[in-house]
């Protein structure tokens, strides 16, 4: 790691070691490394104490490698807030020359960078996604409130590559949302459900 790339520091949220609980992935080892600053201010979002940077620690990206090396996931997952909002590359390098698997959370809001093995792009109404995400987006996952959001959805799912997974996932305080999806799922049969399985099992 060169000596530029060890001087690179993001605000952090919060680091923690746990299962992946939604999309693909759900039930695999993870580090997650959850970067401070957020601009697309879903309003029913989980995490609203990452949208603001300014409120969280500076940690380097050869701190934060470190920290994922010793315990050993199978998975790193850069997530926010919107992670998208800063520059990646750095943190990605880092993390990959430790020979690390680096996942992103992202609802595309920014161009994209870093390099990645897997990219979970999850696109909100309340900013447009920059048009750089759509052919490296791995699996389409868009939160469902209402009927208006399946129309989200396909509008979205028109505009990844033909080999991205595509998930609804109901919104958590949403109980119609479930059914709603379970629906239309069953005439829709390219879409997959998605399950905030880490909720469902009180984990973080």
């Amino acid at each position: 790691m060169n000596t530029a790339t060890k001087s690179i520091t993001y605000p952090i949220v919060e680091t923690f070691h746990s299962l992946q609980g939604e999309g693909y992935w759900t039930g695999v080892n993870a580090f997650f490394i959850r970067l401070g600053g957020c601009d697309v201010h879903c309003p029913w979002c989980d995490t609203k104490h990452s949208w603001n940077s300014q409120s969280h620690p500076q940690q380097s990206a050869s701190n934060l490698t470190s920290k994922a090396q010793a315990v050993n996931p199978a998975i790193v997952i850069i997530t926010g807030g919107e992670p998208l909002m800063h520059d990646l590359f750095p943190l990605t390098t880092a993390l990959k020359n430790a020979g690390l698997q680096v996942h992103l959370e992202t609802s595309g809001a920014h161009a994209l960078t870093g390099d990645f093995d897997w990219i979970t792009f999850s696109p909100k109404q309340f900013k447009a996604p920059h048009f750089s995400i759509y052919d490296r987006a791995s699996e389409l996952k868009v939160v469902v409130t209402s009927e208006f959001d399946l129309k989200w959805a396909e509008q979205q799912a028109s505009l990844v590559s033909k080999s991205t997974l595509c998930y609804l996932q109901p919104e958590w305080n949403s109980p119609e949302s479930k059914s709603l999806i379970f629906d239309y799922i069953l005439q829709h049969p390219q879409w997959r459900l998605s399950l905030q399985t880490h909720k469902l099992l009180n984990i973080q």
